[in-house]
C-alpha cells in the first residue's frame, strides 16, 4: 500500500527540533491543574478601552454584518472578542484593520501565507492570468497539470494528484477514496483532530473523547463507522483495528501527523511511524491530513519530515499560497485511479465520485503553482521555521522571567501559546471540562484582545503562524509586544 518515494533536492525541514514531548504535557498538565491567570480586572478594561476608542468602524460593521450573518461571521477564525476586527489591507507580516491600525499578522489567513500575505510575485501572475482567460472556464487549463506535477516533485509519496475546493472536501473525498479501494467501511480518526466540516468528520472534534457532540443535524448513520482514539494512544488503535477485523476491516486511519489541531495537542515523535506499522498491520490505509503541514513543514510536509510513507495524502492552506479553493488529494497511481474524472467513465470501474465546479480552477491553480516554486525557491518553509524558533525562544525567556505558568513551545513555524490549559482538557475528566471549559475559554479570548489590542494577531490566542516574512526585526518587535501583555496578567 505504500506509494513509491521520491525524494526532492535536499529538502530542508522548518522544525529545527521536536519539542520535547514529556516536558511539555508536564507544563500543560500543570497548567491545567491550577486556576487560571490571565488578564487583572483592571488591565482588562483598559485593553477593551481600546477597541472602544482605536476600533469605531471594526466594531459598526460587526454590529451590521450580526444583523445578516448568523453569529456576525463566517468563519471561526475571524471571530475575535469582543468583537470581529474587519481587514481593509495585509501586506508580508502586516495587517491594518478599517480603522488603520496596523498588526503584527500571527494569523496569517489561518496558516496559508508562508510566503507573507498578499506575495507579490504570486499576485502577479494571478492578475496575469485573470486578464488572459477569467478565473474559471470549466475547461482544462495548462497550471493544472503543472500544479499537479510540481506536488508530485516535492512530496516524496505523490504520484497523482485531485484538485478540489477546501480542505474539507479533500478529506471527504480521501474517506471516499479509502473506502473505494479497499472496500471496507471503518474510519478511525485521532480524538481532537479537525479534518472538515463534512458529516462524517463532526466526531471527536476538538475535544477527545466527545463523539457526536457536536453532531447536531447529522443523522447518526453518518457516523455509524467513525472512530476515534485518543493522541498517542497505540494500545487503543490496535485493538480498534483488532475489532473491526472481525466486522469486515478498517478502510483507513487519518491523522493530523503533527497531533490534532495541528500540534495543540502533540504526539510524540514516534507517533505517525507506529501507527504506520499498525495500518500495515491490519490492512488499513494511512491518511496523513496535510491540510495544515503541506509545504510548511517543509517542501516534502510533514511526511518527509517524519520519513513515513501516507497512503493518501490530503491539501489545502498552502496549496495556493492564501488564493481560494484550496484543497485536494494525492497518492499513488494504483490508489488515485479511483478518482478518475469525467462522465466518460466507464461503469464498470470502481470511482469514487467527487466533484466541484470551481475545483481546481485555473486561477488557483496558478497561484499554486507559482506559490510553491517560490517557496522552493526562497527556502520559505526554513525561513518561517527560524522565524518561529525564534520567537518560541523569546516568549519562554519572557515567560519564565515573569514567573507566569504559561506554556509555549513550536513546530517550526507554528508557534503554540498556551495560557487557560482550555485546549487540553477531554472527556477523560468530564467533571472539570463542564465546570471550567468555559472560564478558561474566555480568558483566552481575553489574551486575544489584549494581544490585538497591543498590535498581534494570532488565532484564538493560542496559535501563531510564522511566515518568510518574519525578519528578527518583525519577530524582536513582536516579543516586545507580547512582553508587554504578560506584564498586564
Amino acid at each position: 500500500m505504500n506509494a513509491l518515494v521520491r525524494t526532492a533536492e535536499a529538502p530542508s525541514y522548518a522544525i529545527s527540533a521536536w519539542p520535547n514531548y514529556n516536558e511539555v504535557m508536564d507544563g500543560l498538565n500543570a497548567l491545567l491543574k491550577q486556576p487560571p491567570r490571565g488578564i487583572a480586572k483592571a488591565n482588562m478594561a483598559k485593553v477593551l478601552d481600546y477597541f472602544e476608542t482605536k476600533c469605531p468602524t471594526s466594531k459598526a460593521w460587526a454590529k451590521r454584518a450580526a444583523e445578516v450573518i448568523p453569529g456576525g461571521v463566517q468563519h471561526n477564525l475571524a471571530f475575535n472578542y469582543p468583537f470581529a476586527i474587519a481587514a481593509a489591507k495585509v501586506d508580508g507580516p502586516y495587517m491594518w484593520d478599517a480603522d488603520a491600525n496596523r498588526y503584527i499578522d500571527f494569523l496569517q489567513a489561518g496558516g496559508p501565507t508562508l510566503l507573507g500575505s498578499n506575495y507579490l510575485m504570486v499576485r502577479e501572475k494571478a492578475h496575469e492570468l485573470i486578464d488572459q482567460c477569467g478565473p474559471v472556464t470549466g475547461l482544462l487549463h495548462e497550471y493544472e497539470f503543472k500544479l499537479a506535477e510540481v506536488i508530485r516533485r516535492y512530496m516524496p509519496n505523490i504520484e497523482m494528484f485531485r484538485m478540489l475546493g477546501s480542505g474539507t472536501e479533500a478529506c471527504m473525498g480521501a474517506i471516499r477514496l479509502a473506502r473505494t479501494y479497499t472496500g471496507k467501511k471503518y474510519v478511525i480518526k485521532v480524538g481532537g483532530d479537525y479534518h472538515g466540516w463534512s458529516d462524517q468528520m463532526v466526531y471527536g472534534m476538538r475535544v477527545p473523547g466527545t463523539g457526536r457532540r457536536e453532531a447536531t443535524g447529522i443523522p447518526k448513520g453518518a457516523t455509524a463507522y467513525t472512530q476515534e482514539v485518543f493522541p498517542n494512544e497505540l494500545g487503543t488503535l490496535r485493538r480498534k483495528l483488532m475489532l473491526n477485523r472481525l466486522r469486515g476491516g478498517t478502510a483507513a486511519v487519518i491523522v493530523e501527523p503533527l497531533g490534532p489541531e495541528s500540534g495543540t495537542r502533540p504526539v510524540t515523535q514516534e507517533y505517525n511511524a507506529e501507527v504506520r506499522k499498525l495500518c500495515n498491520e491490519f490492512g488499513a490505509l494511512l491518511i496523513f491530513d496535510e491540510v495544515v503541514t503541506g509545504f510548511r513543514v517543509g517542501m516534502g510536509g510533514a511526511q518527509g519530515y517524519f520519513n513515513v510513507k501516507p497512503d493518501i495524502t490530503v491539501f489545502g492552506k498552502c496549496l495556493t499560497g492564501g488564493y481560494l479553493m484550496a484543497g485536494g488529494i494525492g497518492g499513488p497511481k494504483e490508489i488515485m485511479m479511483s478518482l478518475v474524472g469525467g462522465i466518460g467513465t466507464s461503469s464498470s470501474s470502481k470511482r469514487a465520485f467527487v466533484g466541484g465546479t470551481l475545483s481546481a480552477n485555473p486561477l488557483s491553480c496558478v497561484a499554486g503553482y507559482y506559490a510553491i516554486e517560490e517557496m522552493a525557491r526562497t527556502n520559505a518553509p526554513l525561513l518561517a521555521g527560524r522565524a518561529g524558533d525564534r520567537l518560541a525562544k523569546g516568549l519562554k525567556e519572557i515567560i519564565n522571567r515573569l514567573g507566569l505558568p504559561y506554556v509555549v513551545y513550536n513546530m517550526g513555524s507554528i508557534v503554540h501559546l498556551q495560557t487557560s490549559a482550555v485546549l487540553l482538557m477531554s472527556m477523560r475528566n468530564p467533571i472539570k471540562l463542564m465546570k471550567e471549559a468555559n472560564a478558561r475559554k474566555h480568558i483566552m479570548e481575553e489574551m486575544g484582545a489584549a494581544y490585538l489590542a497591543h498590535g498581534l494577531l494570532t488565532l484564538a490566542g493560542s496559535r501563531i503562524y510564522t511566515s518568510m516574512a518574519d525578519t528578527d526585526a518583525v519577530i524582536d518587535d513582536a516579543l516586545s509586544r507580547f512582553e508587554s501583555v504578560f506584564q498586564l496578567v
